[in-house]
């Protein structure tokens, strides 16, 4: 569990969200040197094993460079046909950027609705586990040019713009992403180095907050501005520190403009704030559904699906339909769908030789076919953990 700065070194798989104040100058003109600073460090913890996926801010400032702008765009509209420009040139400095030391990048664009859609989830988990395996380091971002809910802004009494409470930027992507994909931290990088007692603008007496057990209301109240060029702020930060931290996964806020400091902190510096996670999946289930490298796969039909979701069922052999891979008895292997989507990772019985013979047959059969009767399920519902 990560959930100490002495336990952050011991992170393996890390969402790092880009803030457009880290990736840009006022919003519009790209950070080159800072940009390319952070992927040279971004490229020294893949080198040491680490599992990178990043989720850039950005798209709409460098759409506003490109058509002429020097204001964000009042209109939806706009907004939009900025980030339609500024993606591609986002995602070319990316390939750039990490090609040059070695390394290949793979572009994600989806929204707030295929995170809430079960299937589409899945699948998304399922192409980000693939990119991690084959090395790649996945690039994601909304898709703003389809998506309003990270660019609607709200008017409050005064004509102050401010934001919907519901996680409809960056910051809250990257952490539903973090928790679909059991990160062990999510490092949220921005313009300031960490939260603040107070306005350390305005408040001489203000003092940077190391580490917070857990976000409550009274901590929220610290702070809610909002960035220049993006659509977050501190307070959308909190948010989805507390939406990552209740769900098991540890974040750390941290400036992205000081040289070397993501690394520096995953080492254990004192550099930011740490938000320690409030829930702890047990080392078992951990292991299987991410640290455990899976050595096949049981596909399985509708059925088989829907007693795993709907009745929380083990996996008994009718259920399959073929097996992959060469595996041994409590080696970790994945239940797929006949598409190749999975929906999960669990502990096996049997070998595979005995998985295929078994393979769409009834469990009061095993003894007859294999001489010997172990387990009904070839995957126990306790050994059972579903994306």
């Amino acid at each position: 569990m990560i959930a100490t700065r002495e336990t952050l070194s011991q992170a393996r798989r890390i969402v790092i969200k880009l803030g457009t104040g880290v990736v840009t100058h006022d919003g519009n003109r790209v950070a080159l040197g800072r940009l390319h600073g952070l992927v040279e460090d971004f490229a020294a913890l893949h080198a040491e094993g680490k599992e990178l996926l990043i989720v850039s801010s950005g798209a709409v400032g460098l759409g506003m460079r490109q058509l002429g702008l020097t204001t964000r765009p009042a209109s939806l509209g706009m907004r939009q046909a900025c980030a339609a420009v500024g993606q591609g040139h986002l995602i070319a400095l990316y390939t750039q950027a990490f090609g040059q030391l070695g390394l290949t990048v793979a572009q994600v664009l989806l929204t707030q609705s295929d995170l809430g859609n079960r299937d589409h989830a899945l699948c998304l988990r399922t192409t980000l586990t693939r990119l991690i395996e084959l090395r790649t380091i996945p690039i994601l971002n909304e898709n703003d040019s389809v998506s309003v809910r990270e660019l609607v802004e709200y008017w409050d009494a005064a004509g102050v713009a401010t934001h919907t409470p519901i996680f409809g930027d960056n910051d809250g992507l990257s952490a539903r992403v973090a928790v679909a994909i059991d990160a062990d931290v999510l490092v949220l990088l921005t313009d300031v180095d960490g939260l603040y007692s107070g306005n350390p603008n305005v408040d001489p007496q203000a003092r940077r907050i190391a580490a917070l057990s857990q976000i409550d209301d009274d901590v929220l109240a610290l702070t809610a501005g909002t960035s220049s060029g993006g659509t977050g702020g501190m307070r959308s930060k909190l948010q989805a520190a507390r939406l990552a931290s209740e769900s098991g996964v540890a974040t750390l806020i941290v400036t992205g403009r000081e040289p070397h400091a993501i690394a520096r902190a995953l080492r254990g510096e004192d550099l930011g704030t740490l938000v320690a996670p409030q829930t702890v999946r047990s080392p078992k289930r951990r292991a299987i559904a991410v640290e455990a490298p899976h050595r096949g796969a049981l596909v399985v039909n509708d059925g088989a699906i829907r007693a795993l979701v709907e009745r929380k069922a083990s996996l008994l052999p009718i259920g399959v339909i073929a097996v992959e891979g060469r595996f041994a008895r409590g080696d970790v292997v994945e239940i797929r769908d006949g598409s190749g989507r999975v929906h999960g990772r669990g502990l096996v019985n049997y070998d595979a030789t005995a998985c295929l013979a078994l393979a769409g047959r009834h469990s009061d059969e095993i003894d007859r076919v294999l001489g010997y009767r172990g387990y009904d399920a070839l995957v126990t519902r306790d050994n059972l953990v579903l994306a």
